[in-house]
This record gives C-alpha cells, structure tokens and sequence, in this order.
C-alpha cells in the first residue's frame, strides 16, 4: 500500500499531536493521569512507524524518489519560499530509524522515568524532539529544513537540561546549545549565500538538479558553511565537547539523541547535500579528514574514562567520524548503512547503560561489578550490542563496518590510506574500550554502587551526587527489558538481512546499495559530461566487493582489543594502574580530554573574550565612546553659549552682523568671481 503526501505530513504531525496535548491539555488539567502521556506518546511514534513503513514501500515500489510537488510558503518582493515532501530513499530509511528506535526508547521509558516528578514533561518534550527530526530528514526546502534543524537543538537543550535543579545538567544544556551554535552560524551563512546564487537552489531536487551551474569555488564553499553544520550536531572535532557532558539527561534521552536524532542529523545533512559536496572544491577531502581523526580521537578517550555513559558518548562521536570519512571518500551508501546498523546497538547499548543504572544507582563503572549473576538480561544483551560495535562477524556492525574499510581501501590515494589506518585503529580502540565497560560493569565482585560512589565523593571533600529513581540490585523490569530484546535482534541480523554480500534468497544481494542509491542518488547536473556522471553514481552507489584481506585484518584487530581487555578487566593479568602509572603524561591527556575544555572555557572564554576582548572592549567604551560623548557635549554647549551671545536681540549686534556678512560676500565675489 502507497503512501499520500498528506501521509508523510502525518508522521510529523501525529508526534507534534501527542506534544501539544501532553503540553496543554494532560500536564495541566489531568496530572493525576500522568502515564495517559506515556502510552499517548508511545500511540503516536506506533502509527509514525507503521506511516515509515509505509513511506518505504513507496520509495522501493517507485524504485526512486516520489515527486509530491511543492507549496508556497510565503512571497516578499521576490522572494517565495516552497515547502513540500522529499521522500526519497535517503528519507524512507531515517523514517524508519527514527521512528522505530524512537518506540522502542518510549516504551523503555515508561520503566525507567516511572515515579519521575516531571514524567509528563518528559513525554512531551520527547515528543516534541521526535517530531523535529521527522521533519528535518522529510523536508524538501532548505529553510524548511534549517527550520527543523533548529528545533532539533532547541528539544535536545530541554531534554538534556531536563534535571534543570542540578547545576551540572543547566551548564550541560547551556554548553551543548551554545557550541552547537557555532556549527549552525556557518550553516546559516552556507544558506544565504545558496540563496544568492539563485532562489531556486533552496528546493533541495533543485539543486540536485542545477548543482553544475555553481562554480566548484562557490560550491566548495558553500558546502563547508554546510559541513559546520553538520560538525557542531554530529560532534565531529573540535565541537565535540558537548556530547560528553550532555550525557546529564536521562538515559533514554542520551539513547535517542545518539542513535536516531541530533547527532546523527550530521551525518544526514552531508548524505542529503552530497551532490554539493561533491560539484565543491577540496571539500569532499576536509570531511574524510575531520572524520578520520574524530574516529581515532574519540575513541582514545573512550579508552580511559570511567562513566559507562560517557564511554558510550566517546564511541558516538568515533562512529559518526566513520561515517563522514567514508561520505569524504564518496562512499554514500557504506555511510549510510552504518548509521542504519549503528542505530540499533548503540540505542541497545544506551538503554543497557540505564538498566544498570536503575539497578545499582550509579554510572560509574569503578562501583558496578558482579552484575552478571543479578543482571543475566542485560549482560546478554550488552554483551551482544558491544560485539556489534566492535565489528564482530556475523553482527550488524561487521557488515557496515566492513563496507566502510572495504570502501576506504579501494580509494588509491593518500587520504583513502589514511582513513583505511584510523578506521582499523579506530576499530582496535572501540573493541577494547566496550568490553572494558563488559567486564568492569558485569565481572568481578559488585563495588557497592551509589552507597559507595556517594561515600568515596564525600570522603574527599565534595558533595554527594543525586541519584535518580530507588537503585535495587536486580533485574529490569520487562517494560524496559522488552525493547532491549528487540534492539538486539536488530543488532544481530539487520545487517546481513539488509545487505547480504550474497544472495540469500530473501533479498538481492547488495539490495540496501541499489534501493539507497535509488536509480539516482547522485543527482549530477544535466549539462555535466555523460562519463562523469556514470562514474559518479557508481562510485558512490556501488556497494564494494566483499574484501576478504580487509575483513579479516579489523576483524583480528578488534579480537586482540577483546583479549587486550579481558588480560587487563578479566583475568587480572594486566594491571591497568601499573599501564596508566608506565604512561603517566598519555594517560592525564586521555583522561583530561586532551584539555579541549580547559582551552575553550579557560583560555578562550575566560582569558581572551573575557580578560581580553570584554576589558578592551570596556575601556574602550569608557575612554572613548563616552569620552567623546563628554567632550561633544562641552562642545555643543560653548557654541550655545557663543550663538547665544550673537542672538542678544540687540540692533547693533544685527547691523555689525550684517555688515560683515556683506563685506564678506563682495570680498568673495572679487576673489572668486571670475
């Protein structure tokens, strides 16, 4: 069954619904209900999914993008903006992504925020949160988009502040809103100046279209204002720091924002404007650039800290650097199939995350251990979650994982090698670090939890932490479990079923490639040469052949970061304190997030703006500007005061004046008048 283009506006709207009225209507006049919101939420995101599936069916019926024309917005002395539906493959597949990882982290959700004073509230702003993005990856305006796009950053400021009562989760909102702002600057000035190279350009299928009528200087330009962006909502260094600390929301919010939304509208912004990427200058190889060593830069912070949360935030951002090496390297699909396998596990490995939090009331690994006995569910399913991410065969993450490298190492050029060594060391680092997080959180013997987190930060001087809900050292319930269940078995087949590298018979082989590719991702302008064209699609199209040499290499390599992990967590053999104390100075740096943060808020915004640019700016204010307001003013009052001598009303006075006046103007006429 096809879907109508007032069916796509229903997957936006139905969640956009289910805010306004857990907003206006359950919050105020029927709090006694609360969990009406809840189940109201969880109604809404089921017919936004079973809509995506439909959209999907769509898209792979028409084998390409449907054309629901477009609608005029608003008209201003030339100017006329449209909205409308894009629903292409690119679009099908979020739907189904963000709609689907959604659900399951609502339902989650009812378990984990139950007895939450401000449980409605947080059913509405994740509401509000999924509908944005909905309407971000459906829009076929620019400005639509951009409109969208804002929104994104507007709920995820709400829901990661949401505990606004604590300090630390007001300053985590404010960080993550303030330095997200820097990306959308550039993307805003990328917007303007696609605005000045014809209105036109601002309907996406447009540009596809025109995108050769854009000088490759211009182009390139544009597309790094646009790639900003994308840095500062996915993550990508150096505005990373706000992920980390943004972990301050509860645990299905940080689930939701690093698997389906926010960050990942990065990533999908790069894959939406590839065809300006790709018409730019230098520009496709500054993305594969910053995303190769965002991989290796996150992921080797991820190696030391102790917060399972902000372990899992760290392999977010490596991840996402995946991602945009590969987009950098043309590799449209093998990007795009990573963000749809990564959705699942890392949404699985985040809500694992809050189901050990809800049982011993802490985050930290150093006071977890000996859960698996009491926990055998969620070590199951960590278990399984963490081999996904590490790439181990036959799990989803192999399979998207493997089409990354396999891509990079078919690019003969310099940056393809370079982004080949930083997804292998990539790999090697986040298969250390997740089951490092197995085997601190599940092994051992159990270190006491919150009681003892709580005892140990007061024993050195500081303030007990808040803990979050009645920690109890067991099982989940099943209303948290079940999603989990669910997330998992995704993280296991999605990948092969998606993509098998042979035919399985239940579908074509390499069929993700040739439906996201859609008979025509890459939409090269008319008037750019035949052969160009061709090889464009099919280089970015094309899935590569299943490389064997590279498989087995990161596949090896994430095996010795298992055992590397197991000798030092496991078995004991290792001491990781007698490693850290060897390489001391390499370990601060690690542990200190190679003081990114000391240099922005320290250096940068106490030092230089404050100390440097506000006093400069203050004395000038002082010593100049009202300086000069004085001395103009003392100014303006001795001429007063002199006009006002002439104008005395005494007829002598008139007559000199005037006898002067005339003088003057014969003395003129004599010099001058020739």
């Amino acid at each position: 069954m096809n879907i109508s283009e007032f069916g796509v506006w229903l997957i936006i709207l139905i969640p956009l619904g289910s805010f306004i009225l857990n907003g206006l209507v359950i919050r105020p006049f029927l709090p006694r209900y609360e969990r009406l919101s809840g189940w109201l939420t969880i109604l809404a995101l089921a017919i936004a999914f079973g809509l995506s599936l439909m959209a999907y069916t769509t898209v792979n019926d028409a084998h390409g993008p449907v054309d629901f024309g477009t609608h005029e917005w608003l008209s201003v002395s030339g100017l006329t903006l449209s909205i409308g539906i894009l629903l292409d493959p690119l679009t099908a597949i979020m739907l189904i992504v963000v709609s689907g990882v959604s659900l399951m982290v609502q339902i989650y959700s009812q378990g984990y925020m139950k007895g939450d004073p401000s449980y409605i509230r947080y059913y509405a702003f994740m509401s509000l949160f999924t509908a944005s993005m909905l309407g971000l990856v459906t829009a076929r305006n620019i400005i639509q988009l951009f409109v969208f796009w804002e929104l994104v950053g507007v709920s995820s400021y709400l829901l990661i502040g949401f505990w606004f009562t604590k300090p630390s989760a007001a300053a985590a909102a404010k960080k993550a809103f303030i330095v997200t702002r820097f990306g959308d600057f550039g993307f805003l000035i990328a917007l303007l100046a696609l605005f000045a190279e014809g209105n036109e350009l601002l309907d996406i299928p447009t540009m596809y279209e025109q995108v050769g009528t854009i000088g490759a200087t211009a182009a390139g330009l544009i597309a790094l204002g646009i790639f900003a962006g994308a840095v500062g909502k996915s993550a990508q260094f150096p505005l990373h720091t706000w992920l980390p600390d943004a972990m301050e929301g509860p645990t299905p919010v940080s689930a939701l924002i690093h698997s389906a939304t926010m960050v990942t509208a990065g990533v999908f912004l790069v894959a939406r404007m590839f065809p300006l990427f790709e018409a730019g200058e230098y520009t496709m190889e500054v993305v594969a650039l910053v995303g190769a060593f965002t991989a290796v830069f996150a992921a080797s912070m991820g190696l030391v800290a102790h917060d399972i949360k902000r372990v899992l935030a760290y392999s977010t951002v490596s991840q996402l650097g995946y991602m945009m090496l590969i987009l950098g390297l043309g590799g449209y699909v093998a990007a795009i199939f990573h963000l749809f396998t990564h959705a699942f596990f890392k949404a699985l490995l985040f809500l694992g995350s809050g189901s050990v939090n809800h049982a011993t009331g802490t985050f930290d690994m150093r006071y977890m251990g000996g859960l698996r006995v009491v926990m055998p569910w969620t070590f199951t399913l960590m278990v399984i979650g963490s081999l996904s991410l590490a790439g181990i065969f036959p799990l989803a993450g192999f399979w998207s994982k493997d089409e990354i490298l396999a891509h990079a190492a078919e690019v003969d050029s310099n940056i393809g090698w370079i982004a080949l060594a930083a997804g292998v060391i990539a790999a090697f680092m986040t298969a250390f670090y997740m089951f490092r997080v197995i085997w601190m959180t599940f092994g051992g013997e159990y270190r006491g939890g919150s009681e003892a987190e709580a005892a140990a930060i007061v024993a050195d001087g500081g303030e007990a932490p808040e803990v979050h809900g009645h920690p109890h050292l067991g099982e989940s319930p099943w209303v948290m479990l079940a999603p989990m269940v669910i997330l998992a078995v995704l993280a296991v087949g999605a990948g092969f079923l998606a993509n098998p590298p042979v035919d399985i018979g239940v579908s074509d082989k390499h069929e993700f490639g040739h439906f996201a590719t859609g008979n025509e991702i890459v939409f090269i302008d008319e008037l750019a040469d035949e052969d160009k064209v061709h090889e464009a699609i099919e280089h970015a199209g094309a899935a590569p052949e299943f490389n064997w040499n590279v498989a087995v290499a990161s596949s090896a390599v994430a095996l010795i970061g298992i055992y590397l992990a197991y000798l030092m967590y496991g078995s004991k053999k290792v001491s990781p304190e007698s490693m850290a104390n060897r390489a001391r100075p390499v370990y601060t740096l690690l542990y200190r997030k190679y003081f990114m943060d000391e240099l922005y808020e320290d250096w940068i915004v106490k030092r230089f703006f404050y100390g440097g640019v506000v006093r400069a700016a203050d004395w000038f204010d002082r010593n100049v500007i009202d300086a000069v307001n004085v001395k103009l003013g003392l100014w303006t009052g001795q001429v007063g005061k002199g006009l006002g001598q002439v104008q005395n009303g005494q007829t002598q006075v008139a007559g000199l004046a005037i006898s002067v006046g005339v003088v003057a103007s014969i003395a003129a006429f004599l010099v001058w008048g020739s």
